[in-house]
């Protein structure tokens, strides 16, 4: 059967996972995703300049927090929300219409085949989602015909993984002692676009310029306390423990515990984490 949703070979993997359970649990979560990034929220909408008129495309939008961020600014133009999930933009949808946002569209549609109009925004943010393209050139081109010439684009993307606390740890412990795979760098995934030298490359390869690269982090929140976490993590990246006997197992979840003991606080439990804050004008 044909996919309900047109996209490129390359990122027909990204939507068995994204439309599927990957994107479910993302969904049922969505306030716990939103939360666990929202320390990036300030910068990352300071630094799209938003403005009362402007027509606005959301790459990877999720669960549509940035898009619904980004209308509230842009009251008298548009925000148009685009994700492989169909799960999470029914949340998208669903949140939208709560809050009567009724200039707020989301489509289900892999942004580097798209037919977005030509010139038909005024600027393109994506928070945490311009790294999953088999082709990231294709797609931020894709992304750049639908701007006007000098519109604004925006992507906040991870640094690499010795960077973020809240993956080596959660690696550390599910690992168990074994060497898990890494995939070659620049593969699509959440490091993909890890390499500050590799981003102006791909911009300026999809047509993007005046690229600037701000380095930002931010405490990343997982839980309310180590039990709330211990759950989260383990709907996440549970699967990590596939392969492993019944002791390894425990092992494995004891270690993670602790190192998720040694994060709480008052506050809850947090992880370190870096990303970056991309900017650049389409040329």
């Amino acid at each position: 059967m044909a996919p309900a949703v047109e996209v490129d070979p390359g990122n027909a993997g990204q939507l068995g996972s994204w439309d599927g359970a990957q994107g479910a649990f993302w969904a049922a979560q969505a306030d716990r995703f939103d939360r666990s990034v929202a320390r990036y929220d300030a910068p990352f909408l300071a630094a799209a300049d938003l403005r009362p008129d402007d027509r606005v495309l959301d790459v990877g939008c999720g669960t549509g927090r940035t898009t619904r961020d980004a209308a509230r600014v842009a009251v008298r133009g548009s925000a148009l929300g685009v994700d492989l999930s169909a799960a999470m933009l029914e949340v998208a949808r669903r949140r939208s219409a709560e809050e009567g946002l009724a200039h707020v569209r989301f489509e289900q549609a892999d942004a580097q085949v798209a037919p977005f109009p030509a010139e038909g925004f005024d600027v393109a943010v994506s928070r945490t989602g311009a790294m999953f393209f088999a082709d990231p050139v294709a797609a931020l081109a894709n992304v750049g015909r639908a701007l006007v010439p000098g519109g604004r684009l925006v992507l906040l993307v991870w640094q690499g993984l010795e960077a973020n606390e809240w993956m080596t740890e959660i690696l550390g412990a599910l690992a168990a002692g074994r060497p898990l795979p890494t995939p070659p760098p620049g593969a699509p995934g959440p490091f993909s676009l890890a390499d500050p030298v590799r981003i102006r490359q791909v911009l300026t390869a999809a047509g993007h310029r005046q690229v600037e690269v701000e380095g930002l982090a931010e405490a990343e929140w997982w839980g309310a306390d180590p039990d709330d976490a211990l759950a989260f993590v383990l709907g996440l990246a549970g699967w990590l423990l596939d392969g492993l006997d019944d002791d390894a197992r425990a092992g494995a979840v004891a270690d993670l515990r602790r190192r998720i003991e040694a994060h709480a606080g008052p506050g809850g439990v947090e992880f370190g984490s870096a990303a970056w804050l991309v900017t650049a004008r389409r040329g």
